[in-house]
């Protein structure tokens, strides 16, 4: 590992211990030449699929995106990060199991709106509302009717 002060390439390990998640491992490191201390995270590589856009187009799996597009659903609602993080490491999760290589962004969505109707219809609804793009009233109206439709059963 190379120093990130001075750039020496053999720095040495002080320290090693579990992450608070125990999904990765934090490592306290030293460089001989200028004596600075740095930290280092290891974690196992998740080999995500790649996303096959409406368009056609292909883009790797983007975890910020699915989070700041919770995060805007959620806005104002009793959903914490901490839940959007939970949801989104459940569909991560998911996504490896299937093992494709691809997954198509439609699929991506659908599971996110679930996760969301589980845990606020009101977020529900609004991400639905961008993801769906309602051509007009009565097409939100129907969601809402069907929204309704399950919440009183």
């Amino acid at each position: 590992m190379n120093c990130p002060f001075c750039g020496h390439d053999d720095t040495r390990v002080v320290d090693s211990r579990l992450g608070k998640e125990g999904n990765n491992v934090r490592r306290r490191r030293e460089c001989p030449a200028c004596e600075r201390r740095f930290t280092t995270y290891e974690r196992v590589e998740e080999i995500l699929p790649w996303v096959i856009k409406k368009d056609g187009r292909r883009e790797a799996f983007d975890r910020a995106k699915i989070i700041s597009g919770m995060q805007r659903a959620c806005e104002k609602r009793p959903v914490s990060v901490e839940q959007i993080e939970a949801m989104v490491d459940q569909l991560e999760r998911s996504f490896q199991e299937q093992g494709e290589k691809e997954i198509d962004a439609s699929l991506i969505g659908k599971a996110v709106m679930e996760k969301l109707h589980e845990a606020d219809e009101v977020a529900y609804v609004r991400f639905a509302s961008v993801y769906r793009q309602f051509k007009d009233i009565n097409e939100f109206m129907s969601e809402l009717t069907d929204l309704l439709k399950h919440s009183n059963n």
